[in-house]
């Protein structure tokens, strides 16, 4: 116990506190237990470090891979911990523990002056774990960085969040004022590159080896330490990968796929389910469709631009990037589904087609609620908005 204090105080006084992720203030650490759950490399771990420092409670931070729970249990360790004055406890990838959802129950039900916060991996299903905790877990998703994030941790750029209702009444004097302060062209197309994870360091080459290895972790790892996958499916899912990424925006034909990677046809879209889950895909389906885990995805996308540059040889499509930077964006806080005109229904009501400078209204001519999304344009005019001002809604 004593030697899990001294590296928790040092891994916080060690962690920076210059850059905030989006949800940090958004937490509400009056809650007796929380969930902070993404895709490796989002920085986690780093949000429950700075939760830390900044907290006035006896606070101790573990990571739940550590060698202390060979011959310790969990529960054990926070009973040591709140009878000695502990009032915060902050887990680090709880999936790595075997029994985490029954023992994360009965500290909640034995111990309630203690909190608990715990981070997971994004395909880490606390409603399916060995003990219910949706009744008691308030959950919350950390995604990539987005352009707006992106914007002040690489460049110092501060920018306000704007919501979707901003962007539709207002983005043109938004647009136009932000445009003042900075000029959101010069920097879109790094971001494209090399701006959705926290740890580029100017050399594209590294930035995508680790990619690539958070990859590999995430199917060799996480996939089956949470899913039970066996190891010969692993590959099939990592082929799967490279071929999607190579052909999306993918409206797939499951035979012909499941056919390309030797899979059955259960398995494959079971597979792509996951590889969502994982934060990998997006998988999006046509408006008002029924859905569960055997229905077949309408159109498959890369969950963010920089995974196309990381997988791929060739030069991602700018129309394929464009359109992933979207739903990157729109889908944090918003329902997106497929309509029949147009390439995005957002929210039940708002329907975008995204295209270049030239893009014409023809595909949502006569629609309600209609609006073009432009790339490479700095301010839009009435039923037009600019692609990057979406880049600002988290």
């Amino acid at each position: 116990m004593e030697k899990l204090l001294v590296k928790s105080r040092k891994k916080i006084q060690a962690v920076s506190d210059e850059f905030h992720r989006y949800l940090f203030k958004q937490l509400d650490t009056n809650n007796q237990l929380i969930s902070v759950l993404g895709a490796r490399g989002v920085g986690k771990t780093t949000i429950l470090l700075q939760l830390a420092k900044h907290s006035d409670k006896e606070v101790l931070y573990v990571a739940l891979d550590d060698l202390f729970f060979t011959e310790n249990s969990l529960y054990t360790l926070a009973e040591n911990f709140f009878q000695t004055g502990g009032e915060l406890l902050l887990l680090d990838e709880v999936h790595k523990y075997p029994n985490w959802s029954r023992e994360l129950k009965l500290i909640y039900d034995d111990f309630p002056d203690l909190k608990v916060i715990f981070t997971s991996s994004s395909v880490l299903d606390i409603y399916k774990g060995e003990s219910d905790l949706s009744r008691r877990a308030l959950n919350y998703h950390l995604k990539e960085l987005s352009f707006r994030e992106y914007l002040e941790l690489y460049h110092q750029i501060k920018l306000p969040l704007i919501s979707l209702d901003d962007i539709i009444n207002s983005h043109i004097s938004l647009s136009d004022n932000l445009s003042k302060q900075f000029k959101p062209l010069k920097y879109l197309n790094a971001y494209y590159e090399s701006g959705a994870y926290p740890y580029f360091k100017d050399d594209k080459y590294e930035y995508y080896q680790q990619l690539n290895n958070i990859i590999n972790l995430i199917l060799d790892i996480d996939l089956q330490s949470i899913e039970n996958i066996e190891y010969s499916n692993i590959a099939k899912f990592k082929r799967l990968l490279y071929v999607l990424a190579t052909n999306v925006p993918y409206t797939p034909n499951i035979s012909k796929l499941a056919d390309k990677i030797s899979i059955n046809r259960n398995a494959l879209v079971q597979a792509l389910h996951l590889l969502h889950k994982a934060e990998l895909l997006h998988i999006i389906y046509k408006q008002n469709k029924s859905i569960s885990t055997l229905t077949k995805p309408d159109k498959i996308w890369l969950h963010n631009t920089n995974l196309a540059y990381a997988i791929s040889d060739d030069s991602p499509d700018i129309g394929n990037l464009r359109e992933t930077f979207f739903i990157q964006h729109i889908s944090v806080g918003h329902k997106v589904s497929l309509p029949p005109r147009g390439d995005f229904y957002v929210n039940n009501k708002y329907t975008f087609e995204i295209g270049g400078k030239n893009k014409t209204q023809h595909q949502i001519k006569n629609l309600d609620h209609a609006f073009i999304v432009k790339d490479n344009i700095e301010s839009g005019t009435l039923s037009t908005i600019p692609l990057w001002l979406f880049g600002l809604l988290y």
